[in-house]
């Protein structure tokens, strides 16, 4: 560490130094201000639209008041006497300097004194705090996570007041040093996981976090990358991040993310919402279980009635009606494989059009097109109603990860049914669960707890929405 260089008494070469480093003149952002403080030649150093400009006016105001016979003889007597701030710091390394001027916080150099006083008065430019537009709630608070780190973590200690409530600070990446939150409760998480997970963030070495959460979670989680079931489970609710938290789970935040990462993740975690305990019991475990029994639906709808098309005799008298009725211009393995793109082509099309054109846009996607294309003979109406089932199921759900994840298994059996008939559908299904069944959490344990390894009270808290733990007065 010996060559960090140490900010020393000389404002000239501090600030020279700086200069050498920062494109001050460059870059309209970077502001240094050169003035006088109780008779000294200081420099402040800050960027223009971190800075509160009311709260700079009333520092620098102080500044000018402070008379030559009241200077301290040291940077920390200046910071206790003189600065009428509450977030003041004593810097003594250039690449402290660094790291807080570029994150925002104002640094001030007064001649005579081998430190630099960082003042943190910054406002971020951010939006207000809101419902999310994807993780909505039935009846729970209506607020949601912004692209501030600190709103959201103060989010969450609202919710939990805890003395045991840990938000443990970490920087990553050379260049952008953004700044990621590990949340926990140090009485209730597991230790290892804990360990686990910190030490997999503290060994991450990596020029940016371009795409912030996933680029962490692709850094934190990089074996079996072809499985498409999510490793973490994302939500954009401080709700669910704090109730995460309360039962021993590792919450991890993005600076510049509006969403949280929740770590260890299983496949009943990402099935499950908070919603399920906004309501009453029986209420809960309906709306559970009909979460599960969809995103099941969207799995095995479409190629199971490939399977019965292929083999009309397998198909019962009660189920007859479920055949084809009009004659096939076009195979039914290529009219649900044209949907299954032509449907992700019109959802990226709605998030790009401006929202004044979405409403008719929608309508003329929905109903012009959908009608024609059956009028035209290119799709039969059974194929747009079962297609149009699974669309909408894929949204019982509010984890996009496990939507394509369910999307990319039920077009792997499509494939292999219409290639193998049954073998295929049968190949195809073992495949789908076995990659459930094989996938591993952040800590290594099954993905499928607590089915492997069986534990019969855990399993029915998966399924059925129970009580919520509550203590008794004594």
């Amino acid at each position: 560490m010996s060559d960090i260089k140490k900010v020393t008494a000389s404002r000239e070469e501090n600030t020279g130094y700086l200069n050498q480093i920062l494109p001050v003149k460059e870059s309209f952002d970077l502001i240094q201000r050169d003035i006088m403080i109780g008779g000294r030649c200081s420099s402040f150093f800050s960027i223009n639209g971190f800075a509160n400009d009311e709260t700079m006016l009333k520092i620098m105001d102080s500044f000018f008041r402070v008379k030559e016979e009241d200077m301290p003889n040291d940077a920390n007597s200046f910071s206790r006497q003189c600065i009428p701030y509450v977030e003041v710091d004593i810097l003594e390394d250039f690449d402290q300097v660094l790291k807080n001027l570029l994150s925002g916080v104002s640094c001030l150099f007064i001649e005579g004194y081998e430190v630099c006083i960082a003042i943190d008065c910054r406002t971020y430019p951010a939006r207000s705090v809101e419902e999310p537009d994807k993780d909505k709630s039935l009846r729970g608070s209506r607020d949601g996570f912004v692209e501030t780190i600190v709103f959201n973590t103060a989010l969450m200690r609202r919710r939990i007041r805890d003395p045991h409530l840990v938000m443990k600070m970490v920087e990553i990446g050379d260049s952008s040093r953004t700044d990621v939150a590990i949340c926990y409760m140090s009485d209730r998480v597991d230790q290892e996981l804990l360990k686990n997970v910190s030490d997999r963030i503290n060994s991450i070495h990596t020029d940016a976090l371009r795409m912030n959460q996933q680029s962490l979670a692709e850094e934190l989680y990089k074996r079996k990358w072809f499985n498409p079931f999510p490793k973490f489970k994302f939500t954009e609710r401080p709700d669910t991040a704090s109730a995460q938290i309360l039962e021993g789970d590792v919450v991890i935040l993005v600076d510049n993310s509006p969403s949280a990462m929740i770590a260890p993740t299983s496949i009943f975690d990402i099935v499950e919402e908070a919603d399920d305990y906004y309501f009453p019991p029986v209420t809960g475990t309906y709306l559970r279980l009909s979460r599960m029994t969809i995103s099941v639906l969207a799995l095995m709808l479409t190629p199971t009635w490939l399977l019965f098309m292929q083999n009309p005799s397998y198909i019962p008298e009660w189920l007859a009606f479920i055949r084809v009725s009009d004659p096939l211009n076009v195979p039914l393995i290529w009219q649900l494989l044209i949907l299954e793109f032509a449907i992700d082509g019109l959802r990226l099309a709605a998030v790009n059009t401006p929202s004044m054109l979405t409403t008719p846009l929608s309508v003329i996607a929905g109903i012009v097109l959908g009608e024609y294309a059956v009028k035209s003979g290119w799709f039969n109406s059974e194929t747009m109603l079962y297609m149009a089932f699974v669309t909408v199921a894929n949204y019982s759900q509010s984890s996009f990860e496990l939507g394509y994840a369910v999307k990319f298994m039920r077009i792997l059996i499509l494939v292999l049914t219409a290639l193998f008939n049954y073998l295929g559908f049968a190949a195809g299904a073992v495949f789908s669960i076995c990659a459930i069944i094989f996938n591993r959490t952040i800590a290594g344990k099954s993905y499928i707890y607590p089915l492997i390894p069986f534990s019969w009270s855990e399993l029915k808290k998966r399924f059925f929405r129970s009580r919520l733990p509550h203590t008794e007065k004594s």
